[in-house]
């Protein structure tokens, strides 16, 4: 039997609200909110403002919490205001006392959230909620320690480090591509000093725009240029991006002053000189690397690093050196220019026994990482470092080096599947913030929300052993 629906006019009329009911305490974001000690950091986010001075800021739980919604959801930045709008389980988790049908923030304040928490903050969230979940013990451990028995100082648990790219969202970059946007970019800069001169000077300083882009979209249009075409269209635009410079000089002698322009667009006009003297210099030299290329006129702080993948040799991006230890993941390093990362060994085992107290009994790490120096620092403190020895192979592999060969390599394998995990369900694969503060907030926050939900996972296994406690006993057997 199937009866018709009934058609409302008023929302009120088709949904009652009970405001008497209250939140569920088994909601992922009312456990998630608990996992967070807000109160601990709400004083080193205070330093930002003044407690004289300026408008009332947003509290810290709200900046954060709206940082992990969008992060953990996957949207952007005004859906992220919508969706707390319209979902009372939101509110609660960004601290609000009552339920509000109205926006709690500008989307613009997103921003703001990322520049006053830094990516120093979000790891020491990190490291902190990390080891509170580790020092949750069950009942067994706890009897233990009370009957006085005392775990030695010794190598344990295994550590996982590896690096990645994280790449920016930007077109791919191609020389002719960038000397046409800073050409663009001076003649406008061109348009607007000229205005402060208009009745001073008589003509217009020619910039021949329209023939330079019409060059431009010739060459765009072939799908194979050849070399020679190539140095060609580079060029006819350093060509009319010398003319250009020449006639914002000329303008700054007869009086106009850059203070017209705005921050943007005197940053903007600062990275074409620089990608012009580059470019020129590339051009000259017939060569294809400089040192600090300049790949984005928008982002200038990023540059091309060369992984050597099969999808994509070259990314844009950041390179992240990345620990693992009991499938939760830090931020070690972060770097806008390419480096070895074989050298970050040594100070990622410092930093995990800074973290726990002692040394990994083993480091699982790739094959850059095994150099000699390396080696010979983790066999003085007793770590075993994965992979075969250096020098020659022997001609006859025991069963058991082959075993531990291959149960190595399936462990280092763990953390290839956290990048995967980044990559994929969240924005490490493509980073949409724009400056390199902000950029980094938003390397750290990934990982951040990473190790929540893998907490919030461990809770309700937890919850599910507690209302089915043989399902514990038939895992174990089975």
């Amino acid at each position: 039997m199937y009866r018709k629906s009934q058609n409302f006019d008023s929302p009120d009329e088709a949904l009652e609200l009970h405001f008497e009911v209250k939140l569920c305490e088994e909601n992922r974001w009312v456990i998630l909110a608990k996992l967070i000690p807000w109160a601990e950091f709400e004083a080193e986010y205070a330093q930002n403002f003044s407690e004289e001075m300026g408008a009332p800021a947003k509290p810290f739980r709200m900046a954060l919490g709206a940082l992990i919604i969008k992060e953990k959801l996957g949207i952007s930045d005004r859906e992220t205001v919508e969706q707390i709008k319209e979902n009372p389980y939101l509110q609660y988790f960004i601290g609000e006392k009552s339920y509000r049908n109205e926006a709690p923030f500008d989307a613009s304040m997103m921003v703001h959230f990322r520049q006053r928490i830094g990516r120093s903050l979000l790891q020491k969230i990190n490291r902190r909620i990390v080891r509170q979940a580790r020092e949750f013990q069950p009942e067994e451990s706890r009897a233990k320690k009370s009957e006085g028995v005392e775990e030695k100082k010794e190598n344990r648990e295994k550590l996982l480090i590896d690096a990645t790219v994280a790449p920016a969202d930007i077109k791919y970059p191609t020389d002719v591509e960038l000397l046409n946007q800073a050409r663009k970019t001076t003649e406008l800069i061109l348009d607007i000093l000229y205005k402060s001169l208009k009745e001073k000077l008589a003509q217009k300083p020619r910039t021949h725009r329209k023939l330079a882009r019409k060059e431009y979209l010739k060459f765009a249009k072939k799908r194979r240029p050849s070399r020679k075409e190539r140095r060609n269209a580079v060029k006819k635009q350093l060509q009319y991006l010398q003319r250009n410079f020449r006639h914002i000089e000329r303008l700054i002698e007869e009086g106009a002053s850059l203070e017209r322009l705005s921050r943007r667009q005197y940053r903007n006009l600062l990275v074409s000189s620089e990608i012009t003297r580059q470019q020129q210099w590339l051009w000259s030299n017939h060569k294809k690397k400089i040192e600090n290329r300049i790949v984005s006129l928008t982002q200038p702080h990023l540059r091309p690093i060369v992984r050597g993948k099969a999808g994509s040799p070259t990314e844009f991006g950041a390179k992240l050196s990345v620990s693992c230890c009991e499938g939760y993941v830090f931020v070690e390093k972060i770097s806008w220019d390419n480096y070895n990362e074989s050298g970050d060994l040594i100070s990622q085992v410092e930093a995990y026994k800074d973290y726990t107290g002692v040394y990994p009994a083993s480091v699982h790490a790739d094959r850059i990482y095994r150099t000699r120096d390396n080696r010979s620092w983790c066999k003085e403190r007793g770590i075993r470092l994965s992979g075969p020895p250096l020098g020659r192979p022997p001609k006859t592999v025991s069963r058991e080096a082959k075993k531990q060969a291959q149960e190595d390599e399936r462990i280092r394998n763990g953390i290839e599947g956290k990048f995967g995990q980044a990559k994929r369900r969240f924005s490490l694969s493509r980073v949409m913030a724009k400056l390199p503060n902000t950029s980094e907030t938003s390397l750290a926050l990934t990982f951040l929300v990473m190790n929540l939900v893998k907490l919030l996972r461990q809770f309700y296994c937890l919850f599910f052993v507690s209302l089915f406690p043989n399902s514990q006993n038939f895992a174990e057997k089975h």
